[in-house]
């Protein structure tokens, strides 16, 4: 980082730290309980319950339910046995090791599962809150749990035993003012990006339940479909029920033995939501298969049928595959086209029709009779394929710039990361920024 706008201290010294080899000649080095001590306080009669998480850092149950749209797991024998935090504490939560120590700006309690940090020598918190979750310093965390088992929580003295820096108190308030004020810029434009991503996913979604609803031509005269859902569709256009027009394989197949372990098999987690793209591939006996899976075949449609996987549909790529029980194989036929059905399939409308029928069920799921009884748009052949190749040259033009922004935001995130570890290890001097 010691280019261009930012330059190196004039001076530096070794630390003998293991992670860190120098700083800057006016900085200290301790060990992290030299500044840092475990702080056993019992929560107060009056403490909120306080929940710590790598996202958020250590905020109020009631924020923590909010920001995750979710349900969190209160205290029900109350807090007795509770830590007490201050507001500027730091805490060490269970996956630490994994993403930094969490900064709270909240005062209240937490799980004694948690060690609260509490500094013992004057700090500028603003300034930890960032060293802490800096790369080089997590890798000295994770180097200190090499032997824990996953889920294990480091305890207060292995942080202890990791050496911190102390700059002075002002250099402290001015690299933690600096951050704040990149970073914040940084996130803007981490924020433009993936709202044109957000954006350009509306586009292509609303491309193609277009597309496969009214068609290409603006002009074409309408007719009721009799489905509240859909609408209207092209006069021209036939209604069908779905079980008339397409056939869902039933009859599974043992994926232990020959042929079938040897081939391919498709799963809801290899297809990307609303893309109708496979992100990898795996035979079943790569994937340890062992229980019942259904065969399919190239052209054949392959549609999730549970409900946190509804819009991940695909076509099957290979002379013969099999697909996870949680799949249908389904073969378009009688005037409809694999293609135009997989696109159909994956229109939002059709998605959240399918969530709502899966929610009356005990299995949050689409049963066959379920889905059969659906009646779908079936346009002329030729039709279909014009609309199938017009959404595949729109879908790979938002894919591009889809692609585009997400790498745009990935270099900002990466910037962010480098330019936090910089300042916070003294690699650059921001002291005139």
């Amino acid at each position: 980082m010691s280019n261009g706008r930012y330059r190196a201290y004039p001076a530096y010294k070794t630390t003998g730290a293991t992670w860190l080899e120098s700083v800057p000649e006016s900085w200290d080095v301790f060990d992290g309980k030299r500044i840092f001590e475990s702080c056993r306080e019992t929560a107060h009669s009056t403490d909120e319950q306080l929940a710590a998480s790598q996202k958020f850092g250590v905020v109020p149950q009631s924020l923590m339910m909010e920001l995750n749209d979710a349900k969190v797991m209160l205290a029900l024998k109350g807090t007795s046995t509770f830590r007490h935090v201050e507001k500027h504490d730091f805490v060490i939560s269970l996956r630490s090791f994994e993403g930094g120590i969490e900064y709270s700006a909240y005062t209240g309690c937490v799980s004694p599962a948690y060690t609260v940090l509490r500094a013992i020598k004057p700090v500028v918190s603003g300034f930890y809150k960032y060293l802490f979750k800096s790369r080089p310093y997590i890798s000295a965390l994770q180097a200190t749990t090499d032997s824990l088992r996953d889920g294990k929580a480091i305890n207060y003295e292995q942080f202890g035993a990791i050496a911190l820096l102390l700059p002075p108190l002002p250099e402290q308030t001015q690299i933690a003012k600096f951050l704040d004020h990149e970073t914040a810029k940084i996130d803007r434009l981490i924020e433009k990006q993936e709202e044109l991503i957000r954006l350009l996913k509306e586009k292509r979604q609303a491309v193609i339940s277009h597309a496969v609803t009214k068609g290409l031509n603006p002009h074409a005269p309408l007719k009721d479909s009799g489905i509240e859902w859909l609408g209207q569709v092209p006069a021209h256009w036939a209604v069908k029920k779905f079980n008339h027009c397409a056939t869902i394989r039933n009859g599974q197949v043992d994926p232990r033995i020959e042929p079938y372990r040897s081939m391919v098999l498709y799963a809801p987690n290899h297809i990307e939501k609303e893309t109708g793209r496979v992100v990898y591939r795996e035979t079943a006996h790569e994937q340890g298969a062992d229980s019942g899976k259904y065969l399919c075949l190239r052209g054949e449609v392959i549609y999730s049928k549970i409900r946190p996987s509804l819009a991940k549909a695909a076509i099957c790529a290979e002379e013969e595959a099999l697909c996870s029980a949680d799949m249908y194989p389904i073969k378009a036929e009688n005037g409809l086209s694999d293609e135009f059905l997989l696109w159909f399939l994956l229109t939002p409308d059709f998605t959240a029709t399918a969530v709502l029928d899966s929610e009356r069920v005990a299995m949050p799921k689409i049963n066959r009779e379920k889905l059969g009884a659906y009646k779908i748009p079936v346009p002329p052949l030729d039709e279909q394929a014009a609309i199938v190749a017009y959404i595949e040259k729109m879908t790979a033009s938002s894919d591009r710039l889809m692609a585009e922004a997400e790498t745009a935001a990935t270099l900002l995130q990466e910037r962010r990361t480098a330019l936090i570890s910089a300042a916070v290890t003294g690699k650059i001097d921001v002291r005139s920024n």
